[in-house]
């Protein structure tokens, strides 16, 4: 369906495949966000990747010319870290697989975190993007969670992640199908396209779905969490899907709108 700048408020961007590959930026994408926030837009980020903390994007961000506060972003780390504070985890043990971000985010609202396997009382699995990833990291997995019963949470099931040039490498999502594989346990998801992160960006500003226009690169997590829960969802096509999947995915799965990048969106949003 048209998007209508009237209706909205904010804009969520994603930034792996919208804003940068890897460390090479997006041509015109800092100057394409200032304009949406020139138009009274708020503009915030949110990431399925979990490797790195809030205040790492927010340098990154910088890094690429645009300005943004720690509040401004969502990392599906982030996201796990307050849903399991919600639920009373301050204190448990949880062993993780995952980088530095994800272990900070955890160990900042009170979970202790376990590297080595055979430890007591591991009531926690958590699950994110590893490039450290071994099959020690899977046996230790498999056994707290068949073994011990510890619950399986995972940070998100994206099964690529865009690098530089085009290409791209195992996403986090590869790494929690294995441990699912071998444990026979389906996760509790907590990234794109789950709800949770988003509607935690969208609580701060006390904002609904329908206002919010979330633009992405991938079919199966930004645009899939639009088209799920009521928000309009547009694409770039400077990151993982491309357009002959979008032309091959059913009408009511497709973006509201879709553009080579994010100035050109950005663009016909003002058109």
């Amino acid at each position: 369906m048209p998007i209508s700048l009237s209706d909205l408020r904010t804009c969520v961007l994603d930034m792996d495949g919208v804003i940068w590959t890897m460390d090479d930026p997006v041509p015109g994408a800092a100057e394409a966000i200032a304009r949406l926030k020139a138009l009274g837009l708020s503009v915030s980020y949110l990431t399925n990747n979990s490797s790195k903390t809030r205040m790492d994007y927010v340098r990154k961000l910088s890094g690429f010319g645009i300005e943004a506060a720690e509040g401004d972003v969502m990392t599906s780390a982030y996201a796990t870290s307050l849903l399991l504070a919600k639920e009373g985890a301050a204190g448990a043990r949880a062993y993780v697989i995952g980088e530095q971000g994800l272990r900070d985010e955890l160990g900042a609202v009170g979970i202790e975190i376990i590297t080595n396997a055979d430890e007591p009382d591991v009531s926690l699995v958590v699950v994110g993007w590893d490039r450290h990833f071994t099959y020690d990291k899977l046996a230790a997995a498999h056994g707290y969670i068949v073994r011990g019963g510890a619950r399986f949470i995972a940070t998100n099931r994206d099964a690529t992640y865009p690098d530089a040039g085009g290409r791209t490498l195992p996403g986090g999502g590869s790494i929690v199908a294995a441990v699912a594989t071998c444990a026979g346990v389906e996760p509790k998801t907590i990234g794109k396209p789950e709800p949770h992160a988003l509607l935690l960006l969208l609580e701060q500003e006390g904002l609904r779905l329908d206002q919010c226009l979330v633009i992405g690169d991938r079919l199966d997590t930004d645009i899939a969490l639009g088209r799920r829960w009521g928000a309009p969802a547009a694409m770039v096509l400077t990151g993982i899907s491309t357009l002959e999947e979008i032309e091959a995915t059913p009408s009511d799965l497709r973006p509201d709108m879709v553009a080579k990048d994010l100035p050109a969106l950005v663009a016909t949003l003002e058109a």
